[in-house]
């Protein structure tokens, strides 16, 4: 029944929003994490009516980035997003206080500001950073997103990083321009990941050099393709997880189990995980762990 709102796009960002909101009144939004005393990144997670091909017809999609070859992790997908940058963010999240922002146009905001002020000052901060970093990785415009709430944070273990995902809805803006960090913007369908037999585990080959990063030979992933054009892109990782996440909480969806899935196989170098300044690059990762 849930998947009905993949037609009603209103009702669907009602539903996210009750979903993503209901956890709290004056309550924590944020449970006590395992990735104790590690860096903090924010990404955004991105959904809208979109055209997935030339001249096809709008439907409600994930936007995603591709990561050039330029950067770490280069050919993963991921949200877009990074650290923070305290000379810079700060700034904008006293910006997005202001009448009109896409925070304050949250109707939770004046409840989360009244009840949990610090998580207040937290969130503006996370969508401050979220969207600079969208801005400079894909020209995203802050005017055109509604923001629709923080989903749980998420550790990366292999990187020693939490991740903050805010969801927002894009409804205005139809064409984004990639920086020298992205190959290509990525529409997923949200209508796609319904399709149980597009679910696989990734089995990484690791060189013997990075077998300590893994505490030996990780095990495998689960993950999902799908056409993008011509194209064939593989979701996997800590996007993999926020995404399918937001699936189960919205659509009550639950996603195979990863022991009946096919094997797909790819190799991992030390180029991969050598990220000393980590930026939007932990927005993947290979062990996103919980």
């Amino acid at each position: 029944m849930n998947r009905r709102l993949l037609t009603n796009p209103d009702a669907l960002k009602v539903r996210i929003d009750e979903v993503l909101n209901r956890k709290w009144g004056c309550e924590s939004l944020y449970e006590n994490s395992p990735c104790d005393r590690v860096k903090s990144s924010s990404v955004m997670l991105l959904l809208g009516p979109q055209s997935c091909e030339n001249g096809a017809a709008p439907e409600i999609c994930f936007i995603l980035n591709k990561r050039s070859m330029s950067v770490p992790q280069g050919g993963d997908l991921c949200c877009p997003g990074g650290t923070a940058k305290r000379t810079v963010d700060p700034l904008i999240a006293r910006l997005l206080t202001l009448p009109g922002s896409p925070l304050t146009r949250w109707k939770h905001w004046k409840r989360l500001q009244r009840c949990l002020p610090g998580e207040a000052r937290l969130v503006s901060r996370l969508l401050a950073t979220g969207l600079r970093e969208s801005w400079e990785e894909m020209r995203l415009n802050p005017f055109r997103v509604e923001f629709l709430g923080p989903m749980p944070s998420q550790c990366l273990l292999l990187f020693r990083r939490i991740i903050h995902p805010m969801v927002a809805w894009i409804s205005g803006q139809k064409r984004f321009t990639p920086s020298w960090e992205v190959e290509r913007i990525v529409m997923l369908p949200v209508r796609e990941l319904f399709r149980l037999e597009n679910y696989a585990r990734y089995r990484l080959e690791v060189p013997p050099s990075l077998e300590w990063r893994f505490n030996g030979r990780p095990d495998d992933f689960p993950c999902f393709r799908f056409a993008h054009g011509e194209r064939l892109e593989l979701l996997w990782g800590v996007t993999y997880r926020i995404v399918t996440l937001l699936l189960e909480m919205v659509f009550d969806f639950t996603v195979p189990q990863a022991a009946s899935l096919p094997v797909v196989t790819g190799v991992i170098d030390e180029s991969y995980v050598l990220d000393p300044n980590c930026n939007g690059g932990c927005n993947q990762g290979a062990a996103w762990g919980r």
